[in-house]
């Protein structure tokens, strides 16, 4: 990577002349990731060389010498041996041999352990260390189990994989207008139940190819000891959950998503682990910062979990390898990374982001800037097409440009403030006072030049102690108002506002959209995971598809409108459209209208005011026609919109006006005529 002499020839400072104060911290970023490679290519040969620890340590089959070698990195360990029902759990029977820089290994022939080793034979490692001997789990472990009786976890062998894949043709096709369906497998079931991988590629699949969504992002894929932490508590980074069923059932839904057209990303969490001891990393040779920062600095002060120490090379290693394992290994296309905000910043966010330098300087956590400059760099390397997805609520400069530009190397930030802005509104305003200029800053307020994935909510907008935006919307209406045979004004205001705040932020708040599923036809309360505190209920830890499948219910409305909203902004490129322009904007009738793309969209927030002859200026003069519209009855409107009028621009003011009834709490789109 070649720096520029002059840091003001930076590709980010000189397209920001707010970044100059900062050009010495950008060279640095650049400096820095050029030396990291430079070490990595002198040490291991290549940075994807580097990433592929998975391959050397825990359990590899050597086909040369017959058998299995187990080697696991514990530095600061006395004493290593593998037990399992191999060797009836034997600490003495297979001593694990130490070699330089923290390394341990051990060689299973087959002559000696052929026909004992099985498929899915159960393992742990018996390591002896200052903190006392205990069983743990291997690190590089590829698949974990949960014992039913008294519920321990303990690792399995995977000898042998019989998937053959049939997906080479396809070509991650969602990275430049990504339409995102986030999806948690275990959840994804009606019944009260953890769902299945296998049930989800069956019954889910193609619900979300009708839907139009190009791309998957899956959740709670890392194994994690306890459900209810949505997978962000991982503990064994390079197990597929076994909750969900067996690693090639995994590959199996992820295959047949590719057959369907579909983009797989992964939901990876590098950003902490679990602290538990029984599971996880922690204390795993003795010490506590062998995979973590010394002291309290190596503890999340929110999250009671254990944060990485990415200046350690063999921790860098260990994540970059798991990203190559996940790509390679199962055919994920590209991740959304878990919590970047905490990973930037020595505080992990905790302040407000309210000048620039608060990007960089002391608070700026150098080392986690680095890894992820590498990770990256790493997964582009290995699919030129997969995309990255930033989790950071920061706006971090660069996050989301090139490296050789100044940047971090993601594709892609989520627009975390735009779900925050529809709760904060619904709950602090009432509807007269809404300000369309204020929803137009919201939505096109982010950094140029780094694209952005827009959403009205995900899954953490409806976590215990909150609710949809369906049900902020409609509340207990919900239960007793749903029918079609229903009379509601809470109702009919709940299914309007909820289609306009979907529809004006796909169209104008990122260059890609995200969607948890469900809420596409207003799946209604909390989620919340089986717990104590609940009586180990299913109750809200599942999805109520059929709600969307009854036609004497309403919400086949919303089920119906959120499809034919992503075929109209797939169709017609909006994601990635370059021009967007504000047509008008009337803050007293509470109406919007812009052109982006070939189309023009127009939004009357107002709970009242439906409006004849409205007038709005358009670029072009000529005849449009109404192509889509939230009113129609198809959609739980009122068939107040007439698509079939051609309206015919005039001239007023000496510009080209359009005349247009435009009734209140409705959007729609207008395309000129040929």
């Amino acid at each position: 990577m070649k720096i520029p002499s002059n840091p003001k020839n930076i590709t980010i400072i000189k397209e920001d002349e707010w970044l100059e104060p900062f050009q010495k911290d950008i060279l640095n970023r650049m400096r820095w990731a050029n030396q990291h490679i430079d070490f990595i290519n002198d040490n291991y040969g290549s940075l994807k060389k580097f990433a592929r620890a998975h391959e050397y340590y825990g359990f590899n089959y050597d086909s040369k010498k017959k058998g299995w070698w187990y080697r696991e990195w514990a530095p600061n360990a006395d004493r290593l041996s593998l037990v399992g029902d191999f060797n009836e759990w034997n600490t003495e029977a297979n001593i694990l041999e130490r070699l330089d820089y923290g390394i341990w290994e051990t060689f299973l022939s087959d002559e000696h352990y052929g026909d004992k080793i099985q498929n899915y034979s159960l393992v742990k490692v018996h390591i002896k260390a200052n903190n006392g001997a205990h069983n743990r789990i291997p690190v590089y472990i590829k698949r974990v189990v949960q014992d039913p009786t008294d519920h321990s976890f303990c690792g399995q062998i995977i000898t042998e994989s019989e998937f053959n894949w049939t997906d080479s043709k396809f070509k991650t096709p969602s990275k430049q207008s990504p339409l995102i369906y986030e999806c948690h497998i275990g959840m994804a079931t009606e019944e009260g139940r953890v769902g299945t991988y296998t049930e989800f590629k069956d019954n889910i699949l193609p619900r979300i190819k009708k839907l139009g969504y190009n791309t998957i992002q899956m959740m709670a894929i890392q194994e994690h000891p306890y459900y209810g932490s949505f997978g962000y508590h991982v503990s064994n980074f390079f197990a597929p959950t076994s909750r969900f069923g067996t690693p090639d059932e995994l590959r199996d839904l992820i295959n047949e998503a590719h057959n369907l057209g579909l983009t797989v990303i992964m939901d990876v969490v590098h950003s902490h682990s679990v602290k538990n001891f029984a599971e996880g990393l922690h204390e795993f040779d003795g010490t506590k910062d062998s995979y973590f920062i010394e002291g309290p600095e190596g503890w999340h002060p929110d999250w009671d979990s254990r944060l990485f120490n990415y200046s350690n090379v063999d921790v860098e290693r260990f994540l970059l390898s798991n990203l190559t394992y996940w790509l390679e290994e199962f055919h994920f296309d590209g991740f959304r990374f878990d919590g970047v905000t905490s990973m930037l910043y020595h505080h992990h966010g905790n302040t407000s982001f309210d000048g620039y330098g608060k990007y960089f300087g002391d608070d700026l956590n150098n080392s986690a800037v680095l890894y992820l400059q590498m990770a990256n760099k790493l997964i582009h390397s290995i699919n030129k097409n997969a995309l990255s997805i930033a989790e950071d609520m920061s706006g971090n400069p660069g996050a989301c440009r090139k490296i050789e530009d100044g940047g971090i190397g993601f594709d892609y930030r989520l627009a975390m403030g735009v779900p925050d802005y529809w709760i904060k509104l619904l709950k602090e305003k009432q509807d007269q006072d809404w300000k369309v200029g204020e929803i137009w800053w919201e939505m096109t307020n982010r950094r140029a030049k780094e694209k952005t994935i827009a959403y009205a909510e995900s899954h953490d907008q409806a976590l215990v102690g909150d609710k949809t935006l369906a049900f902020q919307l409609m509340d207990k209406e919900m239960y007793t108002a749903m029918s079609v045979f229903s009379q509601s004004m809470v109702v009919d205001r709940g299914i309007a506002l909820h289609k306009l705040i979907r529809f004006i932020t796909i169209t104008l708040g990122g260059e890609g959209y995200l969607n948890f599923m469900g809420n596409e036809f207003g799946h209604p309360e909390w989620i919340d995971f089986p717990r104590e505190g609940n009586d180990w209920s299913y109750q809200y830890a599942r999805r109520q598809w059929s709600l969307s499948e009854k036609s004497d219910l309403k919400y086949k409305y919303l089920n119906d409108f959120d499809r034919d909203m992503v075929s109209l902004i797939a169709e017609n490129n909006i994601l990635s459209a370059k021009k967007v322009e504000k047509l008008h904007e009337d803050e007293v009738n509470n109406v919007l209208v812009f052109q982006k793309g070939d189309l023009v969209f127009v939004f009357n927030f107002h709970p009242e005011n439906s409006i004849e002859d409205y007038q709005f200026y358009v670029p072009k003069a000529g005849k449009y026609q109404v192509t889509f519209s939230s009113d129609d009855e198809v959609y739980g409107g009122f068939q107040r919109v007439d698509k079939q009028y051609v309206y015919k621009t005039e001239k007023i003011d000496g510009v080209s006006k359009l005349r247009v009834f435009i009734p209140n709490r409705t959007a729609f789109v207008m395309k000129k005529v040929k």
